[in-house]
């Protein structure tokens, strides 16, 4: 797992599939996604090594319940004693309370998601003891009020964080950055492809300096402007769905692409 220094409040994590955030408050730590299973103590070492005791980890924030985001969630709970939340949706997925959802994948995405499940360790996500339901419009006591935005289509339960002060936003999987060449674009291996172009649009809507995606390199100047340009790219069909990449936009390579199961 590789920690970058983002701003002086932030931190990404970035494992072999996938990143989480680790966003600092003066005496606490937020943590927004918890990469694949195993990675607990590995998230715990990290805090520690910034100089932080990871019992500062209040709350565990995941943007969906895809095993590169949510894998970790537990047992980091159970080192820390922070709190788990994420959307009803996606919640009563990760209690197995019902059954994960597979996604629907265009033809190019399909030896993507195969490359990228090669890097994923076979284990299923541990359900964490307890979480906290989330629903569209909550605000959360971190970063000076994060507001969630639920924005279904990569998942049914998908939401980002929108820190309206810092001008940050966590985007999950909704949106990526092409390892490629940077470009911004619709997150990849989606419930309803067209949802998750709709879900674009309206992050594109909010105010942004930072932007923080599930996969691929984080925008840390500007980012209203390249989310706004994706959206302009991408537009939702009425009838079938926006299949295809736009023009000039290169589809995902394996390393950073979201994987589910």
């Amino acid at each position: 797992m590789d920690v970058i220094a983002l701003l002086p409040r932030l931190h990404l994590l970035r494992f072999p599939v996938g990143q989480a955030y680790l966003w600092r408050d003066a005496d606490e730590l937020t943590l927004v996604d918890a990469g694949p299973p195993g990675s607990g103590r590995a998230i715990a070492d990290a805090v520690t090594a910034l100089g932080h005791d990871p019992a500062a980890v209040r709350r565990v924030v995941l943007t969906h319940f895809h095993e590169d985001h949510a894998g970790g969630a537990a047992e980091l709970a159970a080192l820390t004693g922070a709190q788990v939340l994420a959307h009803a949706a996606d919640a009563a997925v990760l209690r197995r309370e019902v059954r994960a959802p597979e996604p629907v994948l265009e033809e190019w995405e399909r030896p993507l998601r195969a490359a990228a499940l090669r890097h994923l360790p076979v284990r299923e996500v541990e359900p964490p003891a307890r979480i906290s339901e989330l629903a569209d419009g909550d605000v959360l006591a971190f970063g000076g009020g994060a507001r969630v935005v639920h924005v279904p289509g990569h998942t049914d339960g998908s939401i980002a964080l929108h820190l309206p002060g810092p001008g940050v936003l966590f985007t999950g999987d909704t949106v990526a950055a092409s390892p490629v060449d940077g470009s911004v674009m619709p997150g990849v291996f989606n419930l309803d492809r067209n949802l998750t172009v709709t879900a674009l649009h309206r992050l594109a809507a909010l105010d942004a300096d930072v932007a923080c995606f599930g996969h691929g390199d984080p925008l840390t100047r500007q980012a209203s402007t390249a989310l706004r340009e994706a959206a302009n790219s991408h537009r939702p069909h009425p009838e079938h769905g926006d299949h295809a990449p736009a023009p000039g936009v290169s589809p995902p390579q394996p390393r950073g692409t979201p994987a589910s199961r």
